[in-house]
């Protein structure tokens, strides 16, 4: 993919984005096709899908900023079903997968049909989140939908390398395969968490917001190659973790950070993420061109399909219900699993570009190499538009919509007013000189934050010239921010809640900077 090719992509696909958008579709789908029937025009050039560059200039970010926007108290509450997800469905998807692929290809080895199996097994988020969100679903389905998605690449990438070693002809024993992942994960953790706490002591000192910005898009790929280069770990972990740690800490950071830090990550989300989908659509000529279309290749990859999206379900269900039932202490201390939120949870594994890049970054030594890499372009393309275009009426069919919102505003209510206590008493403890009037504006404007909360209204700025009055407005919004926070690591409220909350107080802190 040359320059010019790659800049007309990037154009392209924007394009095609702020179309979807405006229309109110998923951009996502609305890529993969628009990609497809652009491929099949004449004249069209062949994109190419690198996987180095996927692997490591395009999924680093894309998994650094989705850590950063997630929860990590949630994660951690969530962990064993998440891990049952992102390690167990897809260590069972690799081998429902390798068993009818080698059914319906007689001539692949196992050990191919493993690869196929790991190439597939991996969902990819992105769309059924978005899905989810506009659609209200749950915070705890979409808490899992998140960490399978940042953690499942991890399983996935390592399960491949494996296949890949044995199908390559350099077997490896099962005992070592199991040995070789618990190191790549163990070092990708320790990686990440490193370069979390060095990154959150630098960006400390560094006290300027543009600077702190700069460094943060240098922390998935710094991550992201220390672990893969140079500790030989999983480089996916590593991202996650250093996203997770930074992210949790970015609160008790400087607001104009946070703003900036947004605006950033939101930009490179929109550019990558319209990237990998419309280059997802592109690929079919190439893919297609490769391999010998014939009625037992399209049987085959129809029956793969059909196996990728019924090992979720048959995952699924046992997974969520089979631990509580026999785990007393489970049962205290988690709800039972709706079944309206496993089914929306099995319907949403779309695949994605990671499928694609690891079918790409296959060695071409490995037998039956093109029937692997059109079996995933079918996989990644049909669960994309069957499963994406679908999730919403699956959503409302079965009504699973989350009651998160109102128990948000409640929660927020009751921390607000608190805070502006908190506020209050912080301005009676620093005030000296201060004129009578600008004292009883700036506690009218705690009382009005609190009460605004309960009555779910907008944020109100106030402005001063003075500056008595932002110096204390300052101290006061440090305040309200250290209560919200002390509630968040309590657990009282939510992550979403503190970041809404802490936007709207670092908005009014950048309103007070203005000269």
């Amino acid at each position: 993919m040359h320059g010019p090719e790659l800049l007309l992509l990037l154009l392209g696909a924007l394009v095609v984005t702020s179309i979807a958008r405006r229309l109110n579709w998923s951009a996502p789908l609305v890529l993969v096709a628009v990609g497809l029937v652009v491929s099949f025009i004449p004249g069209v050039p062949e994109f190419e899908l690198d996987p180095h560059l996927i692997l490591v200039l395009v999924l680093p970010p894309l998994l650094y900023s989705a850590a950063l926007d997630s929860s990590y108290l949630n994660i951690r509450a969530n962990l064993r079903p998440i891990g049952l997800l992102a390690i167990g469905l897809v260590l069972f998807t690799t081998f429902v997968v390798g068993v009818t692929a080698k059914l319906v290809f007689p001539d692949l080895p196992f050990a191919a049909a493993l690869v196929l199996g790991a190439v597939v097994a991996p969902p990819d988020a992105v769309a059924a989140v978005a899905i989810g969100r506009k659609l209200g679903l749950q915070r705890r389905a979409m808490t899992l939908l998140v960490g399978e998605s940042l953690i499942n690449d991890a399983t996935a990438l390592t399960a491949f390398k494996v296949a890949v070693a044995a199908a390559a002809g350099a077997a490896m024993h099962p005992a070592k395969g199991v040995g070789l992942f618990l190191l790549v994960t163990a070092g990708g953790i320790a990686i990440g968490l490193v370069v979390g706490v060095v990154v959150r002591f630098l960006r400390k000192r560094l006290c300027e917001g543009v600077l702190e910005s700069a460094l943060g898009l240098l922390v998935p790929f710094g991550a992201y190659l220390l672990a893969e280069e140079a500790a030989h770990v999983s480089g996916v972990l590593a991202v996650v973790v250093a996203g997770l740690y930074v992210g949790h800490h970015s609160p008790r950071g400087t607001y104009s950070t946070r703003l900036q830090d947004a605006a950033v990550w939101r930009s490179v989300d929109v550019l990558l993420e319209s990237f990998v989908f419309a280059l997802i659509g592109l690929q079919v000529s190439a893919i297609i061109s490769n391999v010998d279309l014939n009625a037992g290749l399209l049987l085959g990859a129809g029956a793969v399909l059909l196996a990728t999206v019924l090992a979720r379900f048959v995952w699924m269900y046992p997974a969520s219900y089979v631990p509580m039932y026999l785990s007393k202490r489970l049962r205290e201390r988690e709800r039972w699993p709706h079944l309206g939120q496993v089914t929306v949870i099995a319907w949403a594994g779309m695949r994605g570009v990671v499928t694609l890049a690891a079918a790409a970054a296959i060695p071409p030594e490995v037998p039956g190499r093109d029937i692997i890499l059109f079996c995933a372009f079918v996989v990644t393309v049909a669960t994309l538009l069957l499963q994406g275009t679908t999730l919403p009426w699956v959503i409302n069919k079965i009504g699973f919509e989350g009651d998160d919102a109102r128990k948000d505003a409640l929660a927020e209510a009751q921390i607000q007013h608190r805070a502006a206590q908190a506020a209050v008493t912080r301005l009676d403890e620093e005030i000296a000189d201060v004129p009578d009037h600008v004292r009883d504006q700036l506690r009218a404007l705690a009382e009005h934050r609190g009460n605004a909360a309960w009555e779910r209204l907008g944020r109100q700025e106030e402005e001063s010239p003075a500056a008595a009055y932002r110096r204390l407005r300052r101290m006061m919004l440090s305040a309200e921010r250290d209560e919200f926070i002390k509630a968040r690591d309590a657990g009282e409220i939510d992550d979403e809640v503190l970041f809404r909350v802490l936007r709207e107080l670092d908005l009014e802190e950048a309103a007070l900077s203005r000269e």
